[in-house]
Order: C-alpha cells, then sequence, then structure tokens
C-alpha cells in the first residue's frame, strides 16, 4: 500500500515523462500503479496484533530511513489523512501516533527547527506524537501536554517502552534520519503482536 500527495506528484511526473518521450502514458500507468517505495520510505502494512482476534491491526506506516522538514511533513500529511480503527485493541478507539526520531544535519538552527515542528497544523490532528534524539526532545517539550507521549534518549529505549505505547486500532507513523536509528522501533513494532501473544488470555 503506498499514499501520499508527494508520491502521486512524482508518478505525474513519471507519466509526463513517459508522454514527452513518445510513450503511451495510458499503458504505462498501470504499471505505475504496481510501484511500491522502498523499505522505510513509506510503506504502509497491517500489523498482527493478535491473529485469535479479527481485526486486531495496527496500521504501520516506516518512513524510517530519513528524515527532513519536507518529508517529514509530507509523512504527517499521510498519518493525518489516515483512519484509524475503533471497537478493537485494549483501547477500542483507535489513535494516530508519530513516533518521531532526530532529523540530522540540518546545521545551526537544527533546535530551532525541531521545537517549530511543534506549531504545525497538521500536528494538531495527530493523538500523541513520542520523540526519539536529544534533537527532538525540543520538540516534545513544545508539544502540548495533551499529545506529548513518550521521550527517548536512544531508538532501544523507544522499543522499550512500545508495549505500553500502541495497540490495534492504531495507525503509527515512524519517521527520522537514519542515524536517529528509529527503524529498530518500525522493525520491533512489526514483532510486538508476536511478543504480545503468548501472554494474553483475554477472554473474547
Amino acid at each position: 500500500d503506498c499514499a501520499g500527495r508527494h508520491f502521486a506528484m512524482n508518478g505525474l511526473g513519471a507519466l509526463a515523462a513517459v508522454a514527452a518521450l513518445g510513450g503511451d502514458a495510458g499503458r504505462a500507468a498501470p504499471d505505475l500503479a504496481l510501484w511500491q517505495p522502498p523499505a522505510g520510505r513509506g510503506t504502509r502494512e497491517d500489523v498482527m496484533m493478535d491473529e485469535a482476534r479479527q481485526g486486531w491491526v495496527l496500521d504501520l506506516i516506516d518512513d524510517a530511513f530519513n528524515a527532513n522538514p519536507t518529508s517529514l511533513e509530507a509523512a504527517l500529511e499521510v498519518l493525518a489523512a489516515a483512519t484509524p480503527r475503533d471497537n478493537v485493541g485494549r483501547i477500542a478507539r483507535g489513535r494516530r501516533i508519530a513516533i518521531l526520531g532526530d532529523m540530522l544535519e540540518l546545521g545551526p538552527n537544527e533546535i530551532a527547527v525541531h521545537t517549530d515542528i511543534a506549531t504545525w497544523p497538521l500536528i494538531a490532528q495527530l493523538d500523541t506524537v513520542h520523540c526519539v534524539g536529544p534533537r527532538m526532545r525540543h520538540l516534545w517539550q513544545a508539544l502540548p501536554r495533551a499529545q506529548r507521549g513518550t521521550w527517548a534518549d536512544m531508538a532501544e529505549e523507544m522499543v522499550a517502552e512500545l508495549p505500553d505505547l500502541v495497540d490495534a486500532g492504531d495507525v503509527v507513523l515512524v519517521k527520522g534520519s537514519k542515524g536517529s536509528r528509529v527503524s529498530l522501533v518500525a522493525e520491533s513494532l512489526r514483532n510486538i503482536g508476536r511478543r504480545r501473544r503468548p501472554n494474553n488470555n483475554e477472554d473474547d
């Protein structure tokens, strides 16, 4: 599954290039529809949280390979447009959750850039924002208390918290620069249902 206005714009550009080269854009379009982003660059997948319960899935948006303000805004737009699932999971109300790692190599204004994310209109459409890394701590501190989730200095620390932070029905975006190592968080989310299932003794 692939969503996002930024991907759509790239797709239109590809079709325009086909037409400019004298190709048949109509024939190219079905092939383009099969395109998927590379791993960690906006891939979207359902993660089964409990195989014994129908519909108990988490919608993972894995954009953990890299991050800058422009790509973060595009990823948050996808998250804000996503529809969580209600009436599943322990909480029974689906949420839009962002887990954001440091954006690296932004220069001397990096602290201000991270802090200002709290003012973006897209942030107001999210339920919870968790942050990873010393730079993202500035965003975490600037967030309204109602949206402020967990902050961790390192991705490994966030991984340890995940079972208490997400639930079936949630849509979860993982986004950060490669050096923030939030790809570990995305990979852990893929496995979290497998770890949780043996301890699930709840009655249907």
